[in-house]
Formats: C-alpha cells, sequence, structure tokens
C-alpha cells in the first residue's frame, strides 16, 4: 500500500539553491493532494535542519551547476547515514557526467533529469523510491552494467564486513550486475532457470529488496573481490 493509498501524504523535502526551481515545483506540487512539499537551501545544515523539524519520506536534490561534486555527494551520504529512513533522489542534468552514478554508491536511491521525463514522472519517481524501490531510465541502467563490464568479481558484505550470501548466491549477482538475463545466467552456472529465480528470490529476501535493478545497485555500494568460479551444479 502506497503512502497516497492509506490516505497519508508522501512528505517531500527540495534541498535547492534556486528559489525560481523551488517556487515552479512546490506549484506543481500543490496540485498532487498526495504530497506535502517542503523546501530549504541546498546546503547540509539546512537540509539537516529541515529534517530535524519534519519527518522528511523523500529529499529531492537539485545542486547549482558549479556546486562541486565531492560536496554534493558528501551531503547525500550524510543524509543516508542520518536519515536512513528518506529516499534520496538526485535531480540532475541530462550530461550529468560521473556526478549520478557516484552519487548512487552515496546513498541516492533514485535519478531523475526534467530534460528525459516529465513532472508526472518525477511524481512516480517519488512514490516508486518511498516504496523501497530504485529510480533510474534505461541510459543510466546501462551505464552502471557497463562500470560492471569493467571490473572482474564482486561480493556482497555487511557494515561488519561478513558475507551476506552463499558463493553460489555471489555468482549470481555478479552475473545479474554484468546484464546476464536469468537464461544465461543458468547457461552460465550450468542450472536449470527455474534454480536461478529461486536463487534470487532468497538473494532478495536477504539483501531486503525486490527488483533486479536494486540488487544491482546494492552490489555496486558493497563491491568487493571475489572471484566467480564455477561450483559443482549441485551447491
Amino acid at each position: 500500500m502506497t503512502a497516497s493509498t492509506s490516505g497519508q501524504a508522501i512528505r517531500v523535502l527540495l534541498a535547492t539553491s534556486s528559489q525560481l526551481q523551488s517556487h515552479l515545483l512546490r506549484s506543481a506540487m500543490r496540485r498532487r493532494a498526495e504530497f506535502r512539499f517542503h523546501s530549504c537551501g541546498m546546503h547540509a545544515s539546512d537540509i539537516v535542519d529541515a529534517m530535524k523539524s519534519e519527518a522528511i519520506d523523500v529529499v529531492l536534490l537539485k545542486p547549482a551547476a558549479q556546486q562541486p561534486e565531492e560536496n554534493v555527494l558528501s551531503i547525500i551520504r550524510r543524509i543516508h547515514l542520518t536519515r536512513p529512513e528518506a529516499a534520496i533522489v538526485l535531480l540532475h542534468d541530462h550530461d550529468g557526467g560521473q556526478l549520478p552514478m557516484d552519487a548512487l554508491r552515496a546513498g541516492a536511491r533514485g535519478l531523475f533529469a526534467f530534460s528525459e521525463a516529465p513532472f508526472r514522472d518525477l511524481c512516480k519517481c517519488i512514490h516508486r523510491v518511498r516504496e523501497g524501490q530504485a529510480w533510474l531510465s534505461n541510459r543510466q541502467v546501462r551505464q552502471l552494467l557497463d562500470a560492471f563490464a569493467a571490473a572482474p568479481s564482486l561480493r556482497v558484505i555487511n557494515a561488519k564486513g561478513k558475507t551476506l550470501l552463499t558463493p553460489r548466491e555471489e555468482q549470481v549477482v555478479a552475473l545479474v550486475a554484468e546484464g546476464l538475463s536469468n537464461r544465461e545466467v543458468a547457461l552460465e552456472l550450468q542450472l536449470s532457470e527455474h534454480t536461478v529465480k529461486k536463487y534470487l528470490f532468497r538473494i532478495f529476501d536477504k539483501l531486503g529488496i525486490s527488483t533486479r535493478v536494486e540488487l544491482v545497485l546494492y552490489a555496486v555500494s558493497h563491491n568487493g573481490t571475489v572471484g566467480a568460479e564455477r561450483l559443482p551444479s549441485s551447491a
């Protein structure tokens, strides 16, 4: 059940240095009863103060073009660490360079560019990330998968460095992150497609996620050095 269907408005905070952007977005969201809109400056202290006075569900960040990327990433990391219950969406330009991908690693749950999608899609984005899902365009998913193509392996661990998945499950994650379909993963690991689906459901349950995109995003922020050697089919 989403916030709108339960009757509870989704509390959205827009952090931007542009008063015009804040005004335009506020005007648009006022017509949507499912949102309760707040705004503040694009500074860590402004955002933290705003989130202290109001329980925020989704944070929209729109940095200025001249704002240093490391500053933006620092803000995302701070929100993610201190308010993990709030989903972060980076509003970026189409040619945002490396910042969008780095934002995902820092803790952002979604990426949105008005040059690529209309306002109604931003509303969908807010609902999806509030529900715990990720929001990326097809182009950004391809970028994410391309980044993995250059990485030989990955490992999914928790904050204490403890491995969360079995060796076979890690193999499935590695191949999914490389962009392989369930059928291709099954062929690579010499398993049935049904068995691969069972592994994915088990992995989703362990990691608390529900989609392949979220699995890739999770792997990005928990990558390491485990090989993808074959295991016996009975593993």
